[in-house]
């Protein structure tokens, strides 16, 4: 029977992957990443999981708002690593399990989890962005990977109290497979961030060391949380951070803490969390009725359906930087892709001008600029800063790493690394 031996909680941050490729090993900004991952790296290493099932949500890169998903589970016998707008990163393909992940499927739909499923499609930072860290890959992955996407961008997205019930019928899933399989659980995302708006920038790490508090002593607290008090306390962005209540309601009640680690240089509080599992799992119930709050965070701008139905041309261009096709035109002579975009004038205008604040405020969705940024070979924090009316400088200057500039794109312009 396949067992699952452990669950990863990680942050997905691009920083990592980018600290990673750019060899920051040794970097004071960067080298607390390094370190945080040394254990997990380690224990992965000894425990040889046949399996790695990760947990993660796409950013706008494989999956946009013509169709999207609650629950997306990658069902390919490979999975490649997406281009997201400055050329994929140089990792292979990692080889997937199919069977298993047959088998999950069906497990979790008669379980009435209605899952979409899908193959062939490649998989941006919020995978591969912490598997670059975790696993030495230079002859090929030394695991097969299962991916669950996670539908938390656009609004309504799946409850804390939902992604709890998912992992407890996932627990059941795969260990009702027949084969000797081992599996690790890795849920991606978060911690305390926000990227979008005059909110830009925030953490609360007291947040952040009393969420991990929580999700291993009393996950039923957290289950019972809704979005907007996630978002409030972490930054809109971070309620993503239901995706490590799948993990942990796959596990038993009490798995074996056997490493933690916090660090926040710039943008994302990255943490990492490994816990061994053990065998039994009673004693934790699904929580109750969920506190059910408004979505309006001050200088936020929540995601929601009528947002991306209104501004569906905006963000498809946009998002469609990650075609080389379609960004070598846009660089080649901006002024003919803008005209042949059909895009409404203002919109035209606010990309040209390179006005974050107003594309935010027209409905573009962060993971959008952030391809645009990649594409003129710009940092994130470029973005950030402007939407805050910020300079670049005085954006850093509120960083705890001020050097630590990062993108999706495989380079900055001017060299700024």
């Amino acid at each position: 029977m396949a067992r699952i031996i452990g669950g990863i909680g990680t942050s997905h941050t691009p920083t990592i992957g980018f600290a990673h490729d750019a060899g920051k090993h040794d970097d004071p900004a960067w080298a607390p990443i390094f370190s945080a991952y040394a254990p997990l790296k380690a224990w992965l290493a000894e425990k040889k999981p046949d399996v790695a099932f990760v947990i993660y949500n796409d950013h706008v890169t494989s999956f946009f708002f013509d169709h999207y998903s609650a629950f997306a589970l990658g069902i390919g016998a490979s999975h490649d690593v997406a281009d997201e707008g400055g050329g994929a990163r140089a990792l292979p393909t990692i080889m997937g399990h199919p069977a298993l992940a047959r088998h999950i499927a069906e497990s979790l739909v008669a379980e009435e989890f209605d899952m979409s499923l899908f193959q062939r499609r490649p998989l941006d930072h919020g995978c591969f962005s912490p598997m670059s860290l975790l696993y030495d890959y230079q002859d090929g992955w030394p695991t097969t990977l299962i991916p669950l996407a996670v539908g938390v961008l656009q609004n309504p997205v799946p409850t804390a109290r939902r992604c709890w019930k998912l992992g407890r019928a996932l627990r059941k899933a795969i260990e009702s497979y027949p084969e000797d399989l081992s599996v690790v659980l890795i849920a991606t995302g978060g911690l305390s961030h926000q990227v979008h708006g005059g909110r830009a920038g925030f953490n609360d790490p007291a947040w952040d060391q009393q969420f991990m508090d929580l999700l291993l002593d009393d996950p039923e607290t957290l289950a019972r949380m809704s979005q907007s008090e996630l978002a409030m306390r972490g930054g809109w962005e971070s309620s993503e951070v239901v995706m490590w209540l799948i993990m942990r309601g796959a596990l038993c009640a009490r798995p074996s803490l056997l490493a933690r680690d916090y660090y926040l240089p710039s943008m994302t509080g990255i943490a990492t969390l490994l816990l061994e599992n053990k065998a039994g799992v009673g004693g934790l119930k699904p929580a109750d009725e969920l506190d059910q709050r408004t979505l309006q965070l001050p200088a936020s701008q929540p995601f929601t359906l009528d947002v991306s139905v209104r501004n569906y041309d905006l963000n498809r261009y946009l998002q469609r930087m990650v075609e080389p096709d379609h960004r070598a035109a846009f660089l080649a002579d901006e002024e003919a892709s803008l005209a042949a975009s059909g895009l409404d004038p203002a919109d035209q205008d606010l990309i040209r001008r390179r006005d974050w604040t107003g594309l935010i405020g027209r409905g573009a969705i962060f993971f959008g600029l952030e391809k645009l940024a990649a594409v003129l070979g710009l940092p994130n924090a470029v973005v950030y800063a402007g939407m805050r009316g910020e300079t670049l400088e005085q954006f850093q200057a509120s960083r705890n790493a001020p050097g630590a500039l990062y993108s999706v794109g495989s380079s900055l312009k001017g060299g700024q690394k």
